[in-house]
C-alpha cells in the first residue's frame, strides 16, 4: 500500500493511532476462497495480545506470530495485507468478551509504540470490543456471528447485518486574547490539564457540537470554528475532531458536574508544558493523545 499523506493543516505532530501501513483490502473481505488462501500462506501472521493489551518486542514494536500454528477453528480478523502477507488478530467468541475500557499497562505501551504500529492496534482493539459487544442482533435479539472478514456480524436469525460504528468525538480549545482554555477531570493525574471534548449529538453538526460543549462544561460562546485535524481513538472507538474556538469572553462558569476545573493559558504556558518544564503551569497531555497534537498545533502558530 502506497504511504498515504494526510493534511492536517500543517499539524507539526501527526496525531496517536493514524497513519497506518496495512492496506485493509475491503475488496477480499467477502471472499471466502481468497480468506483461505491468505490464512494458509506461511507469511500470514496474527498479532500477539495480553489479554486486550499488545504484547511488545524486546524493540517496543508490536510482536506478530505464525497464523499456521493456530487453532484451524479459530476465528481471525483480517486487519489488513502487508506486501501480500495478511496481518489477522484472534476474535475469541466468547459471551460478554469484551475489553476494559483502558488498563494501565496499555497506557504504558502507548508511550513507547511507533505511529504505524499504534494505529494497526487501535484498528485491532476497536474491531475486538465491537464484536464483544454485539454478540445479539439489535433488530430482534438472535445471536450473531461475525462474518466478512470480521468487519461485521450477521443475525443468525433475521440475517441482518451489522457493521462496526465510530463515534464522533469533539475535542477543542477556546481561545481568547491570545490565551487557550484548558481544563481538568478530577480522576486525572494531579495537574493535568488538556482541552475539553465531548460526543456529537444528532443533528447537530460539528461546529454546534463544539460550540454547545464549551458553553455547557465552561460557559463560554463560541463566535467562530475551525477544523484542526482528527484522530482514532480506540476506547472504544471514537473519532476524536480536534478543533480552535474563538469565544466572545474569557469570563468562565464551569460546570464542575462536567469538569473538575479550567483555566487560560498562554502560549509560553503551552510550549513550557508540552517540553515536560519542572515549572510549567500544567501538565500536558500524553503525546499520543489529540489534545497533546492541538495544543503543540495553537502554541506555534
Amino acid at each position: 500500500m502506497t504511504p498515504f499523506h494526510t493534511d492536517t493543516h500543517m499539524t507539526p505532530h501527526q496525531p496517536g493511532f493514524s497513519g497506518g501501513h496495512l492496506d485493509r483490502a475491503d475488496h477480499l473481505r467477502a471472499d471466502d476462497a481468497a480468506l483461505y488462501a491468505l490464512r494458509l500462506d506461511p507469511r500470514a501472521r496474527v498479532l500477539s495480545l495480553v489479554g486486550f493489551d499488545p504484547f511488545l518486542t524486546a524493540e517496543g514494536t508490536l510482536a506478530w506470530g505464525p497464523v499456521n500454528t493456530l487453532d484451524p477453528d479459530a476465528v481471525l480478523i483480517l486487519l489488513g495485507l502487508l506486501d501480500g502477507s495478511a496481518h489477522f488478530v484472534v476474535l475469541h467468541e466468547q459471551p460478554n468478551e469484551a475489553p476494559l475500557f483502558r488498563s494501565p499497562r496499555v497506557m504504558e505501551v502507548l508511550s513507547v509504540l511507533g505511529p504505524q504500529d499504534m494505529a494497526i492496534y487501535g484498528a485491532a482493539r476497536s474491531l475486538l470490543d465491537w464484536h464483544g459487544r454485539h454478540r445479539f442482533c439489535g433488530r430482534c435479539g438472535g445471536a450473531t456471528k461475525a462474518h466478512k472478514a470480521g468487519w461485521g456480524r450477521r443475525c443468525t436469525v433475521c440475517e441482518s447485518e451489522h457493521f462496526p460504528r465510530v463515534d464522533p468525538v469533539v475535542i477543542m480549545l477556546a481561545e481568547h486574547g491570545g490565551r487557550a482554555l484548558v481544563g481538568r477531570q478530577a480522576s486525572w493525574p494531579p495537574g493535568r490539564y488538556s482541552a475539553l471534548a465531548g460526543f456529537l449529538e444528532p443533528g447537530e453538526t460539528m461546529e454546534e457540537a463544539v460550540a454547545r460543549e464549551l458553553f455547557e462544561e465552561a460557559g463560554v460562546r463560541a463566535t467562530r470554528v475551525r477544523y484542526v485535524t482528527s484522530q482514532p481513538w480506540p476506547f472504544p472507538a471514537q473519532l476524536m475532531l480536534a478543533c480552535v474556538a474563538e469565544v466572545q469572553s474569557d469570563a468562565l462558569r464551569i460546570a464542575t458536574e462536567e469538569i473538575e476545573d479550567a483555566i487560560w493559558v498562554s502560549r509560553d504556558d503551552v510550549k513550557a508544558a508540552l517540553a515536560g518544564e519542572p515549572e510549567a503551569k500544567f501538565l500536558a497531555p500524553p503525546r499520543y493523545a489529540v489534545a497533546y497534537t492541538l495544543l503543540r498545533h495553537w502554541a506555534e502558530t
